[in-house]
């Protein structure tokens, strides 16, 4: 796995934002943003992630949450 040289923000658990309940960091690297739990996340985190980035690609792995970067503007 390549290691990110671009913005990477971690830590990011503010009181103001609902993450999961399992949710152990969340990591901002450029527009992505990566969720890492403590055990696997269900079916409801996955849907509570993806209300919070309508229109973006979000997948779940096991205990991580991936939102994708928004698709590039084709030329």
């Amino acid at each position: 796995m390549t290691r990110a040289t671009g913005d990477v923000r971690s830590n990011e658990m503010c009181a103001t934002v609902t993450w999961p309940v399992s949710t152990r960091a969340v990591t901002h690297i450029g527009s992505a943003c990566v969720v890492e739990g403590t055990g696997d996340f269900d079916l409801d985190d996955l849907c509570l992630v993806r209300r919070r980035f309508p229109g973006r690609l979000v997948t779940l792995d096991g205990d991580v949450i991936t939102v994708w970067p928004p698709p590039s503007p084709t030329p």
